[in-house]
């Protein structure tokens, strides 16, 4: 071989070597999708649900909800596609999310993600679908749901905070991800359990829903007093994890939504005076954790407003202003309907406005970073 045709044969290698790199990097990086992608479904579909349970329900709120419905379902469908084709075609960086001190936790979105969206189907999508198609959408999502939540709220944080023992300093809002899921399995029983007729299934779920209310709280506690410690330090984290501590809003929320649902549907299902106990703790529980949840809001909004104003670049830590917030609109509106009062109704209003604002700008700059590939590129 002559040095001519060495000379080519050896570009050719490197350009074919160069060409074979480009598309593994390309296919490496359209199929990068980690679990918290999942977390657009739940700030999607909270839209739905807190829309049908707002006080005031003026015309065309009904249209909005369905809206959002729809959305949430197609969203959850593309995000499933994408992380099975993830998976597929990317299976060593899959595997490595569980193991990712951040990545792992936000496996919590999963089961989070498949319950809203049964819920809303069940008390929004049924007028498009029919009852009793909806009912057994909410019942799988419910039963998928709960055994993935109580999954990740075990092994996620044994593995990550209690073998790997991470410094105050590395505490984030990601945290409450994965024991989070009980709480909403709770709130999303008291729903299916008022769809059910009395007997041993509406008497089995509300009572896994009480046991996932209690699991759920004993498990946030000890992450929160973290939080708090931190917090306490000054130091918060880098720019683009401050949407993060939003995230604290949702385990205070949603135990109100919880709490004053169940309490709620508690007469169809046990006895006068413990449907009288569970609402005198829902009551007491209810005012003051929303009182915690309310003084919490402050605090998240000085510090975004703060990271604001010397830069805080989008990335999708930012639906983490949807979710947490949708469940402090539903809190404020379950208490409407436990209490009264009109300082609930007019708060469960106004945290819908905003709700619904901070998911236009998420969702908006999300597309763009998709259709962009900033978003899908491996870190």
């Amino acid at each position: 071989m002559d040095m001519t045709t060495m000379t080519a044969t050896t570009g050719l290698a490197t350009t074919d070597l160069a060409t074979a790199t480009g598309r593994a990097t390309v296919q490496r990086r359209a199929s990068y999708v980690p679990p918290n992608w999942f977390a657009a479904v739940m700030g999607t579909g909270i839209i739905a649900i807190a829309a049908h349970s707002l006080p005031w329900q003026p015309a065309g709120l009904a249209e909005v909800a369905t809206v959002f419905w729809l959305l949430a379902c197609t969203v959850f469908a593309a995000v499933l596609v994408a992380t099975v084709r993830h998976w597929v075609r990317d299976p060593e960086i899959a595997r490595g999310h569980h193991a990712h001190r951040v990545v792992a936790h936000f496996y919590g979105a999963v089961p989070m993600a498949i319950m809203t969206v049964g819920t809303s189907t069940m008390v929004v999508g049924a007028t498009v679908i029919g009852r009793d198609l909806a009912l057994g959408i909410d019942v799988v999502c419910w039963v998928i749901g709960t055994i993935g939540g109580v999954f990740t709220a075990v092994a996620i944080p044994y593995r990550h905070l209690i073998i790997g023992r991470p410094a105050v300093g590395a505490a984030f809002g990601g945290w409450l991800m994965p024991v989070v899921p009980p709480m909403v399995s709770a709130s999303a029983a008291a729903v299916l359990t008022a769809q059910l007729p009395a007997g041993w299934a509406s008497h089995g779920v509300m009572a896994i829903g009480g046991v996932m209310f209690v699991l759920a709280a004993l498990a946030s506690l000890p992450i929160m007093g973290v939080l708090a410690a931190r917090l306490r330090t000054g130091d918060v984290g880098a720019a683009h994890m401050i949407p993060t501590w939003w995230i604290v809003l949702g385990p205070l929320g949603q135990s109100v939504t919880a709490a004053c649902l169940l309490a709620h549907v508690s007469p169809q299902v046990v006895a006068a005076p413990m449907a009288g106990t569970l609402h005198s703790f829902a009551v007491g529980y209810g005012l003051t954790v929303w009182v915690a949840a309310t003084l919490w809001i402050v605090v998240a909004a000085r510090l975004t407003a703060r990271t604001l104003r010397s830069g805080m670049p989008f990335a999708m830590t930012w639906w983490s202003f949807t979710f947490p917030l949708g469940t402090y609109v539903t809190g404020s509106s379950a208490l409407a309907l436990t209490v009264g009062g009109t300082v609930f109704e007019v708060v469960a209003v106004v945290g819908f406005t905003v709700l619904v604002v901070a998911w236009s700008v998420v969702a908006v700059r999300t597309v763009r970073g998709v259709v962009s590939g900033e978003l899908l590129r491996a870190p």
